[in-house]
């Protein structure tokens, strides 16, 4: 398997947010990459621009991040023909890697957009080599820039940064020396195309958390209804938990429980809803085990959730 280190540059609406296609609000203009094969090895790169057909100029903050004119891009290919020649380029076996996880959804959107068909169309693994850095360099998974990384690891800086070539050149250095156990065990999943059907969910185990995606469901109060979201269970040793707090919401979209493993120690659950392209919903589930400590700040959150609902009862009775 080759991995291939991509990276993007986007324009959006010179004019602001109310000229925004709410269906492409970045218009990808550059992309660049650089293929390894599985000794992390470079094979081969890619490098292209693209001449815009959403937005007609280029936003200012762009211009001042990339330093590119339109004028610079009016000559090149569309992002149809290009996207085409970059998966051809990319072959059959390979896993993207990227500097946080914008890019990829970015570079899906652009694709439904055009009406593409073929390329990307159910979740897929893929290495975040932000997240991959900041495991192996600082045992944590806090963002850290690409020009941070760099320096940290003592990368000649002989380019500029922010411009895709570059910065997917930058990545594919970083990657190169991380601890190949480490990206073994905490790769991605992207989920913009998420799991249609029971068979398709994703069930993930890493190292300190277990991460589940459902299949759509039409409405929020399904997925909290079914049972495979909203049971609990260890991680660490499959086996049922005692619930010490009951699923709550402080903003309707995420919702919390806590539970107690014999073992194992607490547990706490985390649901996100997220919207599918079409409108319906599907939970993105996260258990993992957390300190004594950390269980009362969520008893904590659970009491003032608790609360501010009581209290808009009692306004909304008062009406």
């Amino acid at each position: 398997m080759n991995y291939i280190v991509v990276d993007l540059e986007w324009n959006q609406s010179p004019y602001g947010k109310e000229a925004e296609i709410k269906e492409i609000p970045f218009e990808i203009i550059e992309i660049g990459a650089v293929k390894l094969n599985e000794n992390k090895e470079v094979i081969s790169s890619f490098s292209r621009l693209i001449r815009p057909q959403v937005y007609n100029d280029i936003h200012s903050i762009t211009k001042e991040i990339i330093h590119i004119e339109i004028s610079d891009l009016v000559e090149e290919e569309t992002f149809e023909y290009v996207i085409k020649e970059f998966f051809v380029w990319c072959g059959e076996d390979y896993r993207f890697a990227t500097w946080g996880n914008m890019d990829l959804i970015e570079l899906q959107r652009n694709i439904d957009y055009y009406g593409l068909e073929g390329y990307i169309d159910k979740p897929i693994p893929f290495y975040d080599v932000q997240k991959l850095f900041a495991l192996d360099y600082f045992k944590d998974r806090k963002p850290r820039t690409l020009e941070f990384a760099v320096d940290k690891v003592n990368i000649l800086k002989d380019e500029e940064f922010h411009r895709a070539y570059v910065d997917a050149k930058y990545t594919a250095d970083i990657f190169k020396l991380l601890d190949q156990n480490i990206v073994d065990r905490n790769y991605s999943i992207d989920y913009y195309h998420n799991p249609k059907t029971k068979a398709e969910e994703i069930h993930l185990h890493y190292e300190t958390y277990y991460k589940f995606i459902s299949r759509e469901f039409e409405s929020k109060e399904l997925i909290m209804a079914n049972k495979d979201i909203n049971s609990v269970i260890c991680h660490k040793c499959n086996q049922r938990i005692t619930r010490k707090i009951k699923w709550f919401t402080t903003n309707s979209k995420t919702y919390y429980s806590l539970g107690y493993c014999k073992k194992h120690g607490y547990i706490k659950a985390k649901i996100r809803i997220k919207k599918a392209v079409n409108n319906n919903v599907f939970a993105v589930k996260v258990v993992k085990i957390i300190t004594e400590e950390d269980a009362q700040l969520l008893a904590l959150r659970y009491l003032e959730a608790k609360k501010r609902k009581k209290e808009k009862r009692i306004r909304i009775s008062n009406k």
